[in-house]
């Protein structure tokens, strides 16, 4: 279990409360995830993973994991997998209580077969189309379907027809009876179960027929004892048929689940569809599910997030009853916060200039010591030689007056190391800066006799003998906004083209040699890396988890 599962006070807290009060649920709280195996989970699941699973917690309850997998033409053992090793990397732990819909199949079948004989249930032959003709408007009542008055013998021949796989594709649908004059579209008799014969991924070719999710989850949810079906706005037009079902069907109204609903998470900058982030996948738009720019729980492991950190973000943004939009910020607010502490220091050059010390002994290589983690402490050796490499940037030939770093004739400190100044600037035949020459000030390193010598600028540099070469991904947001925040309409025309920028020969001090993929770093005055699983021995990738600046935590200083 992850260790931080206090959340903060909120109304569905408030509504538990209420129940256990009124003596409701004596059996003890259990809470669910349902997720459907149609897709990676994305950050919106994080934050109900964490409010399900944090809630159990916080009451001494339990909560279950089921894959509501009730539609076989979109689920894939793929994505089975995925979810499972998500929910555990975010720290949650299920037991033994791992559950499918389909576990229940036989018995959702009968629960029909009961809806039928209590008369609240019948077999209709309407088209698709036909039924959203029938079905009405917001502000005209719909029309009963023909079929609807069908005696419940020859309602129940039907459905096993249905079953026995007498019928094609669309021919017949089980729906419920109702109320087509209902102001809620939802009530007016719903499709609760459609023929499909397609091969289930663990049914196989059993079921010809499948329950539709309105039908199977609250069922689902009683046969597991679920106390609180939390679940977000969306479904809050459903909660009337979720109810209408467990009454029909007798479900004691002390113990039976209840739905309550709390706004999704909606993030600028952030595609939080599951259906559009498979057109991206599928369309080729990113590498695939766990692409570091993907908003997935896979992608931003990949990219360097760590579990604490979006467990961090979900408890801070709360659990609201509306819909509103979160600043992305504010997570790599919370990502920041937690590789501040955790993450080790390394000096990295990404776009190198080489610089050679002139002074400096040839062949003569020192190992300064520098610190590896300002708050935990720690040290490491960080070679020193002749020829060094600076960023490019951390030169201007013609440097306005505020410019601090390294300019003709001007001094800096190198990071643990010594103050240099710049004597000379070589240039290629075409005018390119291809390397400085400069002295160095052998008494200004650490307990030497001008080590307390004040320069204003402070660059960091690599060894040019003991760099590591890298390939350095830096990313950017996937998606572009609007003015408001808004996602545009047309999301892929909003893609940012500049999301991903590879750089081939970044320079890094040997010290990251051989780290495993996952391992992070703050790569000083550059930002906070991650090591990509692409990395192999003669091959060192990394992904910027995301840059130094943190622009929430400026907004809530202002």
């Amino acid at each position: 279990m992850a260790e931080n599962t206090t959340l903060a006070s909120n109304f569905i807290q408030n509504a538990i409360d209420e129940d256990l009060r009124n003596g409701k649920y004596k059996q003890g709280i259990h809470t669910r995830f349902p997720p459907e195996p149609n897709g990676y989970l994305h950050v919106g699941h994080a934050k109900s993973i964490c409010l399900n699973f944090g809630l159990a917690a916080q009451y001494g309850g339990l909560c279950n994991l089921r894959f509501d997998d009730t539609n076989p033409t979109k689920e894939d053992v793929e994505y089975v997998d995925s979810i499972q090793e998500d929910v555990k990397w975010l720290g949650f732990t299920w037991d033994e209580r791992k559950f499918y819909a389909s576990d229940y199949f036989e018995q959702l079948y009968e629960y029909a077969v009961e809806l039928i004989r209590r008369g609240k249930a019948y077999v209709c032959d309407l088209t698709a189309e036909e039924m959203r003709a029938y079905r009405g408007t917001l502000t005209e009542p719909g029309r009963e379907s023909p079929y609807r008055n069908r005696t419940v013998a020859e309602n129940l021949e039907l459905f096993l027809g249905m079953k026995n796989g007498v019928f094609a594709d669309g021919e017949r649908v089980l729906r419920a009876k109702i109320d087509m004059s209902s102001p809620n579209i939802t009530m007016r008799d719903p499709v609760i179960y459609r023929i499909s014969h397609t091969s289930h991924h663990r049914t196989g070719d059993v079921w010809c027929i499948y329950p539709m999710y309105d039908f199977a989850h609250p069922l689902s949810d009683a046969i597991e004892g679920i106390t609180h079906s939390v679940c977000t706005l969306e479904f809050e037009d459903h909660r009337p048929l979720y109810d209408w079902l467990l009454e029909s069907l007798g479900f004691d109204v002390e113990t039976r689940p209840r739905q309550i609903e709390f706004a999704r998470l909606n993030l600028t900058n952030t595609i939080t569809s599951k259906r559009k982030l498979r057109q991206l996948v599928e369309g080729g738009y990113v590498r695939g599910w766990d692409d570091p720019r993907m908003p997935t729980i896979s992608g931003m492991r990949r990219r360097g997030y760590t579990a604490a950190a979006i467990r961090d973000f979900c408890e801070r943004i709360g659990v609201a009853k509306g819909n509103s939009l979160v600043d992305v910020a504010m997570l790599e607010h919370c990502v920041r916060e937690d590789l501040n502490q955790n993450a080790a220091r390394v000096m990295a050059v990404l776009r190198p200039l080489r610089v050679v010390i002139t002074n400096y002994p040839e062949g003569q290589t020192e190992h300064l010591l520098a610190e590896s983690y300002p708050s935990k402490g720690g040290q490491r050796y960080v070679p020193f030689s002749r020829e060094i490499y600076i960023e490019q940037e951390d030169f201007m030939e013609e440097a306005p007056k505020k410019f601090f770093r390294l300019k003709p004739g001007g001094e800096v400190r190198l990071k643990h190391a010594y103050i240099i100044k710049c004597e000379e600037v070589v240039k290629d035949a075409q005018g390119n800066i291809i390397e400085l020459r400069c002295t160095y000030d052998p008494d200004s390193k650490m307990g030497g006799a001008t080590a307390g010598r004040k320069v204003k600028g402070t660059l960091h540099w690599v060894a040019a003998d003991t760099a590591v070469k890298a390939e350095v991904r830096l990313y950017d947001f996937l998606l572009q906004t609007d003015e408001n925040g808004e996602t545009p309409a047309d999301f892929i025309a909003a893609l940012n083209p500049n999301s991903l920028e590879v750089i081939e020969n970044a320079l890094i001090e040997p010290s990251v040699c051989w780290t495993a993929a996952g391992t992070h770093y703050q790569f000083l005055r550059e930002g906070y890396f991650c090591v990509d699983p692409d990395t192999t021995p003669e091959h060192l990738v990394f992904n910027r988890v995301a840059g130094l600046r943190d622009s929430w935590a400026k907004v809530k200083k202002g």
